[in-house]
Order: C-alpha cells, then sequence, then structure tokens
C-alpha cells in the first residue's frame, strides 16, 4: 500500500462519518481545509438558505478561510464577533444576538467514535448555539478532535486543548504555566460549561465537516 496513512483516516473519518449520521447529524468528509470550504460555500450555504450568520472561536474555521469569505459575501447579514473594532461589552451583545442566526460557523473540542460532540467553553456562547437558537449550525472539524469515549475527550480538553489555548490567549491561569488542568479558581479561567451533544435535533440541524487534517486545538 503506498499511502498507508492517508488510507487510516480515510477508514477513521468515514466509520465516524456512520456514527454520526446514526445521530442524526449531516456528515460530510473532506481531505483538507481547502475543500471544506468548498463544501460549506457550495453545497451547505445555498442548501440552508441562510440569510443572517455568525459564529463562536474555532480557529478550524478561521484557518479554513471560511471568516474571510462569509464576512464580506455580500448576500448575507454578518454578526462578526471576531471584529477587533469591538469592544468587550460590545462583543459580548454581539455574541447574545448570534444565537438568533439562521446559520452558525463553530469547531468543536473532541468527537468520540460513537458519535458524541464534548465541548468545553469560557462564555457559553459557543455551547448554547450548538444547542438551540441558530436554525442550522455548522461545525468544522479536524481528524485531531477524534477521541475513543467521554472520559478520554474530556481529559484532552482539561489538559490538553485548554491549556494551550490559555497560552494562545496570554491568560493568567495555572494551566498556563504547568500545561495541565488544576481546576483553579482564576477569574481568567476558560473552562465554565461542559456539553455533551449525544445527537442533532432536529435531525441535520448540525451539520459537521470532518477534515482529514489535523486542525485547531
Amino acid at each position: 500500500m503506498k499511502k498507508p496513512i492517508e488510507n487510516y483516516w480515510n477508514l477513521r473519518l468515514h466509520a465516524l462519518k456512520e456514527s454520526l449520521e446514526g445521530n442524526n447529524f449531516e456528515v460530510f468528509v473532506v481531505n483538507d481545509s481547502a475543500a471544506a470550504k468548498d463544501v460549506v460555500l457550495n453545497r451547505i450555504l445555498p442548501a440552508t438558505g441562510a440569510k443572517t450568520v455568525s459564529w463562536g472561536g474555532s480557529l478550524t474555521f478561521t484557518a479554513s478561510g471560511l471568516y474571510e469569505v462569509i464576512r464580506d459575501h455580500k448576500g448575507l447579514q454578518v454578526l462578526d464577533t471576531f471584529d477587533k473594532k469591538l469592544d468587550d461589552k460590545e462583543k459580548l451583545e454581539l455574541r447574545r444576538q448570534s444565537l438568533l442566526v439562521d446559520l452558525f460557523f463553530t469547531g468543536t473540542n473532541a468527537i468520540t467514535e460513537t458519535g458524541k460532540l464534548i465541548n468545553l467553553d469560557m462564555f457559553g456562547n459557543r455551547v448554547a448555539a450548538m444547542t438551540f437558537g441558530p436554525k442550522h449550525v455548522v461545525i468544522l472539524a479536524g481528524r485531531n478532535k477524534i477521541v475513543a469515549d467521554i472520559e478520554q475527550g474530556m481529559f484532552r480538553i482539561k489538559n490538553y486543548a485548554a491549556p494551550v489555548n490559555t497560552m494562545r490567549l496570554d491568560k493568567e491561569t495555572p494551566c498556563n504555566k504547568t500545561s495541565f488542568c488544576q481546576d483553579c479558581k482564576s477569574p481568567e479561567r476558560i473552562c465554565n460549561t461542559w456539553t455533551i451533544t449525544e445527537k442533532s435535533f432536529p435531525k441535520g440541524r448540525v451539520k459537521i465537516v470532518l477534515i482529514n487534517e489535523d486542525m485547531g486545538f
């Protein structure tokens, strides 16, 4: 076999797709971030008929190039919660408003082999939108987000994704210094609200684009 690693991940991602579809998610498997961008713009966006769009924090979303394209899309009303010209109060209000858009983009912290999403939020706007509010949710996820089960997913989040994000954001938390969770009481703690999404309701509301690359934390 000439490309065993490529074949390995292809098998893993399609098995995960089957599990997720069994849990009522709509799922797309793509080879790279460019293909993810194409699927969103040419298949998902037209199918939803969305007129209003927003997003929650996701490095995968920005790395795919979708942020700039959607932000500048002439046919959409965009609530840009990433706008650096906004102060903290304005950003928070926009996050509140974004819970009522037609289409919400974000990432996920972990996906189990059985097709469940595990997430941990600071403000809660990202997980709130996944759960209820926006008519459609698009989740972009690299293959590095796959875990065996909920326990492994929570461990991954607490002891990898969260510490790395505190370093990226220069938060004053213990994990910024130690690289692992200490269940801190820091005012800048980013680990506040857990969600485990077992199924999409209604069926197909949550759409997941699985990307055959390592993306995000």
